[in-house]
């Protein structure tokens, strides 16, 4: 009896079970090499919850999740579309408003968005071993005058990466992004469904050229003392890749939500960004020696995501009929 009463007074007196915010994201960020885990234990300790990283392959991938689920989702927070994604996101109707006052950002373009808040961004480059090739691009013109050079890159359809080098091409090319696919399908190793196959497979030496980002090369002087990876700096500009965090109407934890997304606004986060995902941070942020060396992008290119939404099918099979030839 007194036994029972004990215990009975141990489950009353007990704490309740913490809450649990579910965040979908892509594999890199919550890898353990990615910003992920610290980002994890410094929330979980504001916020006396859990949070839950569901890792999907990139934020197309993301998106189709989304899709799939609709209403059913168990995600309170998306976070890893990108800025080219922004109407094809909101228009399946199961995201909400953030209601998050934003601090002073850095970005190239500015940012005017109730739905989405941005947590870092970087530019796409080709990246290539400057032991082994000594005389890189320096356009995209020139790119595709120099059929001796060969590369990877990432499937559009599944990888938002891949996805920029798609608006990279409709942006300088326009109505010729056909002829250009067709040049470049004549050199390219693969085409992989995301970034890591790919970038593994340069690293082994399997091409010239690597689809990645202008910060890439500060990853390989800041871990592995390597300066031989360098970023071909275009004439025409780089193509601007902003990354993304939304939170769902159907979330269970919208109060909590929204607490996450002013966190993804701070220092304890942002902090986190240009060592942990290797891109650039949105807010003032003191960034690591090496990202002194990048190339800097000029100018900065972008398309309007309604422009996006509109045309993307389109862009996509162009393509796919292009490099299938």
């Amino acid at each position: 009896m007194y036994k029972f009463l004990g215990l009975v007074l141990l489950l009353i007196t007990a704490p309740a079970l913490s809450k649990t915010l579910t965040i979908y994201t892509y594999s890199s960020f919550a890898s353990d090499w990615g910003p992920g885990p610290a980002i994890k234990k410094t929330f979980e300790a504001q916020c006396h919850c859990q949070l839950q990283l569901v890792a999907l392959d990139d934020g197309v991938a993301i998106l189709n999740r989304l899709r799939l689920e609709g209403k059913r989702s168990k995600a309170d927070i998306i976070l890893g579309l990108d800025n080219s994604l922004l109407s094809t996101a909101k228009d399946t109707g199961l995201l909400a408003q953030h209601q998050v006052e934003l601090p002073k950002l850095n970005l190239p373009n500015g940012w005017h968005d109730d739905t989405f808040l941005p947590y870092d961004y970087g530019y796409f480059a080709f990246i290539y071993n400057a032991e082994q090739l000594s005389q890189p691009p320096h356009s995209f013109a020139e790119l595709l005058e120099r059929p001796e050079l060969t590369l990877l890159y990432q499937d559009p359809r599944t990888s938002t990466v891949g996805q920029g080098l798609m608006l990279w091409v409709q942006t300088l090319y326009g109505e010729r992004a056909a002829r250009v696919w067709q040049n470049l399908a004549k050199r390219t190793v693969a085409v992989t469904k995301g970034w890591s196959e790919s970038y593994g497979m340069f690293l082994k030496g399997e091409a010239d050229l690597v689809l990645s980002y202008t910060s890439s090369p500060a990853y390989h002087l800041e871990i592995e003392q390597q300066t031989q990876y360098q970023a071909a700096n275009f004439s025409e500009g780089h193509y601007l890749q902003v990354e993304v965090a939304a939170m769902l109407k159907a979330s269970k934890e919208p109060a909590l939500a929204r607490q996450f997304l002013t966190f993804m606004l701070s220092p304890d986060f942002q902090q986190h960004v240009a060592q942990g995902n290797w891109m650039f941070p949105v807010i003032d942020t003191e960034l690591p020696d090496s990202f002194t060396t990048l190339i800097t992008p000029t100018p900065s290119l972008s398309l309007d995501s309604e422009k996006i939404r509109l045309h993307r099918s389109h862009w996509l099979k162009e393509w796919r009929n292009s490099v299938l030839q």
